[in-house]
């Protein structure tokens, strides 16, 4: 894979924020009237677009976040991290009715499991959304279709005045708490949508799984690609009538908390980059891998250099 040198874009993400309180080890499941010790605790910047902006901001890219916090400790804490992390927080508004989101996240070396106390994340609405946005973009990003309600009948004007633009655009969807799913509300939002980056489960919950013979029939006709996270087995590439499968990377996790956002981040850079195919999808899993080696997905994210360094330490599972 050619390495990629650099890349000067503005990247920006229309995004939930909150802080992730993660407790860590083997046996954490709660049970009620019992106490038990775990392994870690850590309190991080979370969200999904949070973990994407200060990836992408580590790869080089210039990330500017819109969204709302609430006027507290958790909400100035979410802004101090991605001041440090090099993200552009100008557009990120405090409100005083509402409190900051909090994620407690209870992660293994497997997997995850969360409970969110949502407070500011629905404030995020159209009309705080800066009038010079496209005019600033060369990338729009969201991250949590189902957790940002205020927004979610909006993405489709939005994205197709970014297209209209020359701006690419791209989303994750999260779990649905609710587990409606609104497939009509995102079949008809990819029409305008060059990165579409659900999970697996994500993905087989608003149209089939990944497996199904007639999957392509229950795709929308308007659509571009869509990018299939499957945890350490890879991800899947959906073009117009292809398939592409890759492995994923062979690593011992620490913690699995922004993985997938980490993903998201990797696929958008090297899609800006140009790269297509089996290299945009090596390079995303390339970065999920190295996010399980950290704790907190936003508090140590790798340069470009680390992650082609890794890629030419490791390779995909199967080959």
């Amino acid at each position: 894979m050619e390495r990629i040198k650099s890349l000067k874009r503005n990247v920006v993400i229309v995004g939930e924020l909150n802080v992730d309180l993660i407790i860590s080890g083997e046996e954490i499941k709660p049970e009620l009237n019992r106490e038990k010790i775990v392994d870690g605790f850590d309190m991080v910047l979370g969200s999904s677009s949070a973990i994407t902006a200060c990836a992408l901001a580590a790869l080089g890219v210039h990330v500017i976040f819109v969204g709302v916090v609430g006027d507290d400790y958790f909400g100035e804490f979410c802004i101090d991290k991605l001041n440090n992390k090099g993200v552009d927080t100008t557009y990120i508004q405090k409100l005083s009715t509402c409190k900051t989101g909090v994620t407690l996240s209870f992660s293994t070396s497997k997997d995850r499991a969360l409970l969110t106390y949502m407070g500011a994340i629905p404030g995020m609405l159209p009309e705080k959304l800066p009038a010079q946005l496209l005019k600033e973009a060369d990338h729009i990003h969201f991250g949590s279709f189902y957790l940002q309600k205020g927004m979610q009948t909006y993405w489709q004007q939005l994205f197709a005045d970014a297209q209209n633009a020359g701006v690419s655009t791209s989303f994750d969807t999260g779990w649905d708490p609710e587990e409606d799913w609104k497939v009509d509300l995102i079949g008809r939002l990819l029409k305008y949508t060059d990165l579409f980056i659900p999970s697996e489960d994500e993905f087989r919950n608003i149209f089939g799984g990944v497996s199904d013979q007639n999957i392509f029939e229950k795709l929308p006709m308007e659509r571009k690609e869509i990018a299939v996270k499957c945890g350490d087995k890879g991800a899947i590439l959906f073009l117009r009538n292809k398939v592409i499968r890759e492995d994923g990377y062979s690593v011992h996790p620490i913690d699995t908390t922004g993985a997938g956002d980490s993903f998201n981040a990797g696929l958008i850079f090297a899609y800006l980059a140009g790269k297509r195919g089996t290299e945009l999808l090596n390079f995303a899993n390339a970065c999920g891998a190295l996010a399980t080696l950290r704790v907190g997905g936003a508090e140590d994210v790798p340069d470009l250099e680390e992650v082609y360094s890794f890629m030419e330490r490791n390779k995909p599972l199967l080959q």
